[in-house]
Order: C-alpha cells, then sequence, then structure tokens
C-alpha cells in the first residue's frame, strides 16, 4: 500500500465541515492557491470540494475539469470511487464551480481543462480525498459500534463490522464530519484496483443519446431573450457607428445595442435576432489589419532573424558538429493558421442582477469566465456565479472567454437573462486561430549515416502570452506551449539545439489540440523521414537507432512497426513512421497511404501507445481515435487564409471535416505500464501529419514541407 503524508507546512490538506441537513464535505487546498479560505469561499454558500457525502446516502463528486468530450465525468469520479469502494453508478457528477481550490497544478494557471492534464492532475488528490473520506467514515462508524476501526472494512458504500453489521455512509456522514482529520492514509496498491483499469461506460453518454444532456446553446431560463452579434470582418476592427432604424422595426425585436464586442440585436427568438442582426448597417473601423494577407504573416514569420531567440535546448555543440558532419540537410517548414471548428458554435447565457450575475457557459477555465464576465457586469468576481454545462467541442477553444461579455453586458442593459449564440460564419472567421509557424531545421550525418547533429529553429507567435501574460513575463523564458515536441526531441543524438523566436502577426492566436506539439511534431518527424533518405536508411530502422537510452520510445516504435507489418503494405499502399513524446505519454503511428492520379487516401493508421497507469482504457481508446480523425482532417485540409484581414474560410464548406467513408481503419494498443498516467486527449492529434506525410514521400518521392495536403494533393 502507499502511504500518503500531509505537509502542513506546504499545504492546507482536506478542509472538513457539514453539510446542510448533515454530512461530510472533503475539501483540499493546492500549493500557490493564495489567501482564499479553502471551504466555503464559492460564491452561493457551496464550499469548494471535491466530495460530499450526505446524510441521504448521496455521493457527489464535484468534478473540477469541464467535460468536452474526453470523458473527465467518467475516469475523474472512478479515481474518488476506487478508495470509498463503491461502484461508478453509485456516484453523482457535479460541475465545480470557480475556486482556487481547483487550481490544475500541472498548468499552474488557475482552474483550467486543457493540456491532456485531466488525469494525470488528479490520479493522487482525488484518490488521497476518497481514502481521507473512507478512513474518517469507518471511524466514526467503529465509535458508534464502540469497536476498534481495524475491525472494520468498507464495501459497496458501507461499513462492515466483524460481526457483519453495517451502515451506510450516509448514516455515518455527519459523524465522520465532525472527527479530526487524519494525517495519513493509504491509497490502495495497484493490485488491489477493482475500478481503475477497467472499460466503465461513460457517464455522459445516456443524457447525449435521450436528449437531456445539456450544452450551452440547450439552457433556457424563465423570461429569457435572445441576442445575435455583429462583429467586424476584419480581424480586430472596432465599431465607427451603426444604423439600426430597419432591424428595431422587424418582429420580435427588443433592443440594439452597441458592446464591447460588436453591435447587439436583441429579441424574442433567436431567429429573430438573426435576421435584424442581418439588417443592420454598421460602419466598422477596420484597425491595423485591413491590408493582412496569409502571405503577409508567413512573411512577417520569414523575416524573423535567423539563429536569433531563446534557446530552450543546447547539448554539446550543434553548431560545430554541423561543420564537421559528413553530409548535412537542410529544410524549412511552414505551417498554417487553423481554426478549432466546435460543432457547438460559441454561446454564452448570463442572467445580471444588481447583487450578482449568474452565468451558464461551456468553458475551459471558470476561473477566466467568472474574471470576464465580472469585469462586463460590474460586479465583484465573487459575485458571479459560473454554471458550466457540457461543451459541445473544446479543443483550446473554451479557454478563451471573448464570447462571454457581450451576452454580460446585454443582459445588464435589459435586466433579463440573454442566451447569446454565435453563428457557424461567427466562429469561423472570429476564432483564435492555431499559430502559423515558419521553422528551419538542419541534421548532420557522420560517415555511417549516424545523426550526430540536430539544429531546430522555431518562429511563431505565442499562444500564452496574451492568456496568461504571467506564465512568459521573463523575456529570457520561451513560451513552453510553443516549444512542446521541439525541446523533448527524443532520440540519442550528441549535439542538439533547439531555439524559439516569438514572433507577433497582429492577429489573436490560441490553444488548438495539441498545440505546439502538432506544429513541431511535424516539422522533426517529417525531417527525420529526410534524414533517413538521406542516410539511405531504412525510416524505421533508422530512429530505432537512436533509441538505445530511451527504452519507452523504443518499445511503442517496434511494437508499431510490428503492428502495422512495417516494410510489408498490400500492394498499391506505402507506410509512414512517426514517434513523439506529449504530455507523458510516448506513442508512435504507422499511416498506410495510397495515392492515385494525384488523389491521398489514408487507409489505415496503426497507433502504439505508452501513456502508463490507465484509469479506463475504452476512454483512452477512443480519445486517441478521436484524436487521429482531428489530426488527419487538419493534415489533410485544414487552412486558415486571410484577404485584408478577413478570413476566406467562412463555414464547413471551406473549411473541410473528414466525412465518415473517408476515415481510415485505425488500430490503437494500449501497452502496459507502470509509470505515472500520461496525457492522452491529444497526442495522437499532433503524430499523425508527418507519419501521413512520410506516406506520400514512399509513394511519390515528394517532400510535403507546407501543410495541408490538399494544397499538392487532391484528398
Amino acid at each position: 500500500m502507499t502511504t500518503h503524508a500531509t505537509n502542513p507546512g506546504r499545504r492546507e490538506f482536506l478542509k472538513v465541515s457539514a453539510l446542510a441537513g448533515g454530512g461530510l464535505v472533503i475539501g483540499l487546498t493546492l500549493p500557490g492557491c493564495g489567501k482564499r479560505e479553502a471551504a466555503g469561499s464559492a460564491v452561493g454558500g457551496m464550499p469548494n470540494a471535491w466530495l460530499k457525502i450526505g446524510g441521504d446516502n448521496r455521493i457527489t463528486v464535484l468534478v473540477d475539469r469541464s467535460e468536452m468530450g474526453q470523458g473527465v465525468y467518467t475516469a475523474l469520479p472512478m479515481l474518488l470511487a476506487e478508495e470509498l469502494e463503491v461502484p461508478l453508478a453509485a456516484v453523482a457528477i457535479e460541475a465545480a464551480p470557480p475556486g482556487d481550490i481547483y487550481i490544475n497544478a500541472l498548468l499552474g494557471v488557475g482552474q483550467v481543462t486543457g493540456g491532456s492534464t485531466s488525469v494525470r492532475d488528479a490520479w493522487e488528490k482525488l484518490r488521497l480525498a476518497g481514502a481521507q473520506a473512507r478512513v474518517m467514515l469507518v471511524a466514526a462508524a467503529a465509535q458508534q459500534w464502540d469497536v476498534d476501526p481495524s475491525e472494520c472494512r468498507v464495501e459497496g458504500g458501507m461499513v462492515v463490522n466483524g460481526d457483519g453489521d453495517k451502515l451506510t455512509y450516509g448514516a455515518v456522514a455527519e459523524a465522520a464530519a465532525k472527527l479530526p482529520v487524519p494525517k495519513d492514509v493509504a491509497l490502495k496498491a495497484p493490485a488491489d484496483f477493482k475500478l481503475i483499469g477497467q472499460r466503465a461506460k461513460r457517464t455522459d453518454s445516456p443524457g447525449k443519446v435521450d436528449g437531456s444532456a445539456q450544452f450551452g446553446i440547450d439552457v433556457q431560463l424563465p423570461g429569457m431573450l435572445y441576442a445575435a452579434l455583429a462583429q467586424s470582418p476584419v480581424l480586430g476592427g472596432s465599431v465607427k457607428n451603426a444604423d439600426a432604424s430597419a432591424a428595431e422595426q422587424m418582429p420580435g425585436v427588443r433592443k440594439v445595442l452597441t458592446t464591447s464586442s460588436g453591435v447587439v440585436v436583441v429579441a424574442d427568438h433567436y431567429w429573430q435576432a438573426r435576421q435584424a442582426r442581418d439588417a443592420l448597417r454598421v460602419s466598422w473601423d477596420a484597425g491595423a489589419n485591413t491590408g493582412l494577407d496569409t502571405e503577409d504573416v508567413f512573411e512577417t514569420l520569414a523575416r524573423a532573424k535567423p539563429g536569433s531567440g531563446i534557446a530552450v535546448r543546447n547539448d554539446g555543440d550543434a553548431a560545430a558538429a554541423l561543420k564537421s558532419a559528413a553530409k548535412v540537410k537542410r529544410a524549412t517548414y511552414r505551417l498554417p493558421l487553423l481554426a478549432h471548428a466546435t460543432l457547438e458554435p460559441m454561446n454564452c447565457t448570463a442572467d445580471v442582477r444588481a447583487n450578482g450575475c449568474d452565468v451558464h457557459v461551456g468553458t475551459q477555465a471558470q476561473g477566466i469566465a467568472q474574471a470576464v464576465a465580472a469585469q462586463a457586469a460590474g460586479l465583484d468576481p465573487s459575485q458571479v456565479r459560473i454554471h458550466t454545462t457540457l461543451l459541445g467541442g473544446g479543443f483550446g477553444r473554451r479557454i478563451d472567454a471573448d464570447f462571454i461579455p457581450a451576452a454580460v453586458e446585454t443582459s445588464k442593459a435589459l435586466g433579463k437573462p440573454v442566451k447569446l449564440i454565435w453563428t457557424r460564419e461567427d466562429d469561423m472567421t472570429h476564432d483564435v486561430y492555431r499559430p502559423p509557424a515558419h521553422d528551419t531545421v538542419a541534421g548532420g550525418l557522420d560517415k555511417e549515416g549516424r545523426l550526430v547533429a540536430w539544429q531546430f529553429h522555431i518562429v511563431s507567435p505565442s499562444v500564452t502570452a496574451r492568456v496568461f501574460p504571467g506564465a512568459v513575463a521573463d523575456p529570457k523564458v520561451a513560451d513552453p506551449f510553443a516549444v512542446e515536441a521541439a525541446q523533448n526531441f527524443p532520440y540519442d543524438v550528441p549535439n542538439v539545439a533547439v531555439n524559439y523566436l516569438r514572433q507577433e502577426i497582429g492577429i489573436k492566436v490560441g490553444f488548438w489540440r495539441s498545440v505546439s506539439n502538432a506544429l513541431n511534431c511535424f516539422v522533426a518527424e517529417s525531417f527525420m523521414d529526410e534524414l533517413a533518405d538521406a542516410a539511405g536508411k531504412d525510416p524505421f530502422e533508422f530512429r530505432r537507432a537512436l533509441l538505445d537510452q530511451q527504452p519507452r520510445f523504443k518499445r511503442v516504435l517496434e511494437r508499431a512497426a510490428a503492428r502495422a507489418g512495417w516494410g510489408q503494405p498490400p500492394a498499391g499502399r506505402h507506410q509512414g513512421i512517426a514517434l513523439m513524446e506529449g504530455y507523458g505519454t510516448c506513442l508512435a503511428q504507422v499511416a498506410e497511404v495510397s495515392v492515385q492520379q494525384g488523389t491521398v487516401r489514408v487507409h489505415r493508421v496503426v497507433c502504439v501507445v505508452d501513456c502508463g497507469r490507465i484509469v479506463n482504457p475504452a476512454i483512452v481508446e477512443s480519445q486517441i481515435e478521436s484524436g487521429i480523425i482531428f489530426g488527419l482532417t487538419a493534415a489533410l485540409w485544414g487552412e486558415i487564409t486571410l484577404e485584408g484581414g478577413k478570413v476566406r474560410e467562412t463555414n464547413f464548406d471551406r473549411y473541410r471535416l473528414m466525412r465518415l467513408n473517408e476515415a481510415p481503419a485505425i488500430e490503437v494498443e494500449l501497452l502496459p505500464s507502470d509509470e505515472s498516467p500520461g496525457g492522452i486527449g491529444e497526442p495522437s492529434t499532433a503524430l499523425v501529419a508527418p507519419a501521413v506525410c512520410n506516406a506520400i514521400f514512399a509513394a511519390t518521392g515528394e517532400r510535403l514541407r507546407q501543410l495541408p495536403i490538399a494544397r499538392k494533393f487532391k484528398a
């Protein structure tokens, strides 16, 4: 068994208080949470907590991460249920309110769902909360029976003594809340796990099937009005003046007002608001981006001084090793802007009153949403209640809160609840896009064709500076979300130099599923194939020879090659391979591709994964599969282009998604591992593009150093 001791000098563990009506609340304050109280600090009197056990025997987990399809409403409760010895079905789920207690310790930037951190961050602390509750419940029951706690055990939501007497958790919850918090608790050993590692069914699936699940766009409040927003067609533009005379005369229209986000039309029904919005005559100040085109963006990146920037890795002397290498290969890669294209467009429902504000929203960052809404309402953040709904796609888009202020400002102005909905066109043309990149890379080979020098120069805007400026406040420190998959280059190469040059482009960029892993992995793993070709070696064997000191990487690479039948594809098909580490997970992919008459078809993708200990294999597999489809869609067709500061891709007719009949067969193999859990929501997204492009080279002899693939081939 693992014993976990508290350290009061570093953190306050487990605030315990009685619930109204009797019960036990288990909460936790982590380092760096500030001076706010851990319990009772959230608005409405709801304690910030992980676990509530009521006198009615109801067990509730407050899930502090947003459910956007990745399965946290299943995986995180499994951690608590494991330690409490209750079935997953016995646990109810509530979305946690904003609170310092819910800080994402791995990201260190507040209550944020992102970075494939949910299970990794919760792995110990939620098990600990469950174990603490278990010990206290046993102690309370033992007191009632006047026996030693060691004579008792827990099973199925009850405490059982040596005589077979039983008490439900609810029967002793109130008494347990009055006991001192145990300083040391024993977490279950992996060998004793009953839930963790099993294929539990998703708890959020039934509601999505029967229609009872509530996404942000489903919210209904009494007396609610609907709003549509007109935004500047040029990114970064603002309202000069608006003629609302025609719109105001249309059926159902209640009000037209100018907000910080643009011009809002409010009506009794959404379609009325949308129709009236389109009747507005708005004069826009286009701002600084009025002449910005896509090529301007890449020229800005290309003009950035080569060799300048921040060194993020410097092993040996890469420059000298390149000069003395028997063969040197150099290449430049270019990656486009990308939209998030969530299936549920941005929306927010706000209800502002003089003494408080309720915001119903699908958000990945509750604290940011609360702060932004408070500013828009002119209230203190403690007066703003965030009600987190299910998210119809996040992918990093809903870390931003730019769709919240207009709803709050409008509700405040009208004194009524207002639901503001962006159209698909609004969403596509006013996204915070994945940043572009202009990267140069060089590799040096010795006489035997072994890689002895690696140099990677990244030029890209910062994805972090706007949302979390404190994380990149030091000009000598690179944006950590710009150098992923470059800084952790996995191969045994004696001379490695990686540097990052931040170059802004005049428009907002943001977090996109797998963030810079997708950018940098494409460059690194595509170029590894170029080097293998230059060395006259098989791409798989070239990589494997550089992994003698990296057993986890070597294992997934070898297994992927074996599973895919490397070197023996079916007639007319060709293979490409790629390897990476991201979010604590090691994985390798083999793509099987055909190219006929200039048309690329991806037939099969094999992905072998070592993500450490697994909470729910079914969720891991579905996440890997969805990540591959998401990344493959972007690789084949994904590109946002600008003309005069306006986005050309206004809907899915121009921003192509993969269709069901185009999807490849996907095979996922999860390797057993005793490592701590790794993230699985994002890494497979990053790896599929280089695997496919390497297969295209095998088929055609043509290197793709610029995405999307559809720029060169039909797909």
